[in-house]
């Protein structure tokens, strides 16, 4: 009977994913992007030149948002404390719980998914190398921003250091706000949730993490408007480049292999050296070789069954030959 697959079925992965492979791989990738925000420290002043410049083109473009947030957030505490737990926890919480949802349930799609992620994540750190960015909530009081995280830091663990905890505040880059990635991980979470959920919750919750965690990073005075959108925009640039990144990786892993392969073909085993050893002829303190009984070697021969090569097909040696010395012994008749 003929098999058949249901529309809109997807061919398994060629390689079984492993979680013991898949979780350090993914540890590595956010200790690398954790350790580049921390290594890469721009100057200070040019970091608060670039934050005023989005500012002004905010204003000349209406989109400055980030002040009547923050004015809210700062007045209402039943606001801005939630507000701030959102910014400091979900996405070290939502991201993950998606990533292993995907691994669970939709393995066939995990492996784009989780390269999507990765390579926008290590574009927005090349982001934060070349535009260190003053947020908000640093600039000068008279820009009219408070650091809502700073304010109700005795709700939470963390401190005036956005949300690294307290007194860990040197451990983390504050300049790092261009792009915000804390909208481009919802972002991509949305997507998956939209994609592959099949509940109306999932559609709902695709739609509100996302939204939800642009107005809390403009209300805490964490990003800029344009942060949030740059943060969109490097996701997008992300996923264009995943089947370019698949497919290197892919070629990666098929050709490693295909050049350890030879070498090791090539290197004889020890059951085969054995072999060679037995079967290869002894040579005495005289220098003649002494051959096994199992190959019809003739006085004058250096190798087994040359006199077949050395004489054509129906044609014998001389049972008497000419050239064998004096001392040969005459063959019996």
């Amino acid at each position: 009977m003929a098999r058949t697959e249901k529309p809109g079925s997807e061919a398994a992965p060629k390689t079984r994913l492993r979680w013991w492979t898949e979780l350090p791989l993914i540890v590595l990738v956010y200790a690398c992007y954790s350790a580049g925000r921390l290594l890469v420290r721009g100057d200070v002043s040019d970091a608060v030149d670039h934050g005023l410049a989005i500012l002004d083109v905010e204003k000349a473009l209406f989109l400055n948002a980030e002040h009547p947030l923050n004015r809210l957030f700062t007045r209402e505490p039943w606001i801005g404390v939630p507000a701030d737990f959102w910014y400091a926890s979900l996405h070290y919480l939502v991201t993950p719980a998606v990533l292993v949802w995907l691994f669970r349930s939709r393995a066939v799609r995990y492996r784009a998914a989780r390269t999507w992620l990765m390579t926008s994540t290590f574009i927005g750190l090349i982001g934060f190398t070349l535009l260190p960015t003053c947020p908000p909530r640093l600039l000068d009081a008279s820009y009219g921003f408070v650091d809502t995280m700073a304010q109700y830091s005795s709700y939470g663990w963390w401190g005036g250091a956005a949300s690294a905890p307290r007194g860990m505040g040197g451990m983390t880059n504050q300049y790092a706000a261009m792009p915000s990635l804390h909208v481009g991980w919802a972002l991509w979470c949305g997507v998956m949730l939209w994609r592959h959920g099949g509940t109306r919750l999932s559609k709902v919750a695709a739609v509100v993490y996302p939204l939800g965690t642009t107005i809390v990073v403009m209300g805490t005075a964490n990003h800029y408007f344009l942060d949030a959108v740059a943060g969109a925009a490097v996701m997008g640039v992300g996923l264009l480049l995943t089947p370019f990144v698949l497919r290197t990786a892919e070629r990666v892993r098929t050709r490693l292999p295909a050049r350890f392969a030879p070498a090791a073909a090539t290197a004889p085993t020890a059951s085969a050296t054995a072999s060679a050893t037995a079967s290869a002829p002894a040579v005495d303190g005289a220098g003649s070789a002494n051959v096994s009984g199992g190959c019809q070697t003739s006085a004058g021969e250096r190798f087994p069954r040359q006199r077949e090569q050395r004489f054509g097909a129906g044609a014998e040696p001389d049972p008497a030959p000419t050239d064998a010395g004096d001392e040969t012994p005459a063959p019996a008749r």
